[in-house]
């Protein structure tokens, strides 16, 4: 019933995050700045430290520290490519400014990168199911704080998954359409791990590479998108804000 009620949040907070892109508020950066800290809080006091308990006996520490690298680098190459096939992160930041532009609907500029950064994205929020379910099958005070982290992480994955499709010629209908297939991936992402139980022998190892996962999206997405031609002292103290509402959550959990 909570993976249920999360798989929900999860939907909705992608949803919301498109239509507040569309309506175009002012205090974009904020919400962002909090999500940045509370993405990299995950990894640095979660999921890290977790990997390490669980990898105990299987795997050195250096090792899962391996496996955290390479999952932020796996991580920096979608979003290259998303990048590169749409210009997604970012999309809706432009001389300084938030906006959207909706070209018309031209179908000939749409294809192919629209579509392209669209499932991209929609990967990457397949992944955040992904990285729910697995850390579920961990405990279910790992699993509460990794979807905490998540929630916050949907909301601008939801913006940037319509600004991806507006700037690269897409309606606003269009938009809308490819803004619920990336909001339905978390949902499909947790309902993948209900296919499979990850051994504990790896099960540190799945830990490390989703905190590699978490760190690129708050360090390289969250925190310059959050600073981007906005006040700097206000969007830095909603970051901090951010990881210490993490740092407390999982403190309250494992104490």
């Amino acid at each position: 019933m909570l993976i249920a009620a999360i798989a929900c949040a999860a939907f909705c907070a992608t949803y919301a995050g498109g239509l507040f892109a569309l309506r175009l508020k002012d205090r974009l950066h904020l919400v962002l700045g909090f999500s940045a800290g509370a993405v990299v809080a995950v990894a640095f006091f979660d999921l890290i430290p977790e990997s390490i308990a669980f990898g105990q006996g299987f795997h050195a520490p250096a090792t899962l520290l391996l496996w955290t690298a390479v999952g932020f680098l796996f991580y920096l190459v979608l979003d290259r490519m998303q990048f590169f096939l749409g210009h997604g992160h970012g999309a809706h930041h432009e001389n300084g400014h938030d906006h959207v532009h909706d070209h018309g609907g031209d179908i000939r500029n749409f294809a192919p990168r629209g579509s392209l950064g669209a499932v991209s994205l929609s990967a990457h929020s397949l992944l955040d199911g992904i990285a729910i379910g697995t850390a579920f099958q961990a405990s279910a005070s790992i699993g509460a704080v990794v979807a905490v982290a998540v929630l916050a992480h949907d909301f601008s994955d939801g913006i940037n998954t319509t600004n991806i499709v507006l700037k690269n010629g897409g309606t606003r209908q269009r938009a809308l359409r490819w803004l619920l297939a990336d909001a339905l991936a978390p949902a499909a992402g947790i309902g993948l791990t209900f296919l499979f139980t990850i051994p504990q022998t790896v099960l540190g190892v799945a830990l490390a590479l989703f905190g590699g996962f978490f760190l690129y999206i708050g360090a390289s997405d969250l925190i310059p998108e959050s600073h981007h031609a906005h006040p700097k002292l206000l969007t830095t103290l909603m970051t901090l804000l951010g990881a210490a509402v993490i740092y407390c959550a999982v403190a309250l959990v494992s104490g």
